[in-house]
């Protein structure tokens, strides 16, 4: 590939110096990943004599500040990470994964690079920059405050890979049942909301890391809190005395009272609690 042989040979990075901010800490954090030979330098001005791959300045392909900066389909600013990112986000994962990550984790950081909105990790990185009365450089501060964003996406990027596998996982458990099944007992214990998400089941049953079993609902979509069909009303914030009461299940331990998971101390009773919470 291309970006690749490209990324993996390049010598030289060249950002902005002086106070940063989460968008050239990122990007220079997600280049030391692609590239952990690279040398990054921060400058005041670019020049024709430099030699790399230059960000977040000098009014190239991968910085923002110019008039005619570029614009996702969302209206949501591209700056200087989200630009590398969307050349280079696939050599971390693929397409599908890469898009998703733009959409919860880069967009937020490049609207607020571009627009100065409140955000967690802008905030958090904004932090390094050193005190008035700090008697520290900016370029020292700088390198930690990626040592830091590097560790996040690190993590993140690692999280992404397993979670891929798990669904992978999960499909191989699912394409050995029926396709209209509405509850799923889950055989491994891996995170399955991406790979259920668009089936017909309603609630998964799995081992608790407590003990015992939950019974959970599946989302309408995995990113959001709507569910396709949650616990009934009478079941939730009652204690187990009244919960196997109420159905006759013995072990009925506990629901949630936002309704979106149950337990009970055995897999018949979770069979049966998710059964009958289908009839409602």
């Amino acid at each position: 590939m291309k970006e690749n042989s490209y990324i993996l040979n390049v010598k030289n990075a060249y950002t902005h110096a002086g106070s940063f901010h989460s968008d050239d800490v990122f990007a220079t954090a997600f280049l030391q990943i692609l590239n952990p030979n690279i040398t990054v330098h921060r400058i005041f001005k670019c020049t024709s004599e430099l030699d790399g791959i230059i960000y977040d300045i000098g009014w190239g392909e991968f910085d923002h500040h110019q008039k005619d900066k570029r614009y996702r389909e969302n209206e949501v600013p591209y700056a200087a990470f989200g630009l590398l990112w969307e050349k280079f986000g696939t050599l971390i994962m693929d397409e599908e994964s890469a898009q998703k990550f733009d959409e919860y984790f880069i967009q937020p950081l490049d609207l607020s690079d571009n627009t100065g909105c409140d955000n967690d990790f802008a905030m958090a990185i904004s932090d390094f920059n050193p005190k008035w009365d700090e008697d520290k450089s900016t370029d020292e501060a700088f390198f930690e405050a990626v040592s830091f964003a590097k560790g996040i996406l690190e993590r993140r990027f690692e999280k992404t890979k397993s979670n891929l596998k798990a669904r992978e996982i999960v499909r191989e458990e699912l394409s050995k049942l029926p396709e209209d099944i509405e509850i799923f007992e889950l055989q491994n214990d891996v995170p399955w909301k991406s790979a259920v998400k668009d089936t017909n089941i309603k609630y998964v049953i799995y081992k608790s890391n407590r003990g015992g079993y939950n019974i959970q609902c599946v989302p309408s979509d995995e990113d959001k809190d709507e569910l396709k069909k949650a616990l009934p009303e009478e079941w939730r914030g009652k204690t187990q005395e009244e919960l196997e009461e109420l159905t006759n299940v013995k072990g009925f331990r506990f629901c949630h009272n936002s309704g979106f998971l149950c337990a009970a101390e055995t897999i018949e009773g979770a069979r049966a609690i998710a059964k009958m919470a289908l009839e409602f």
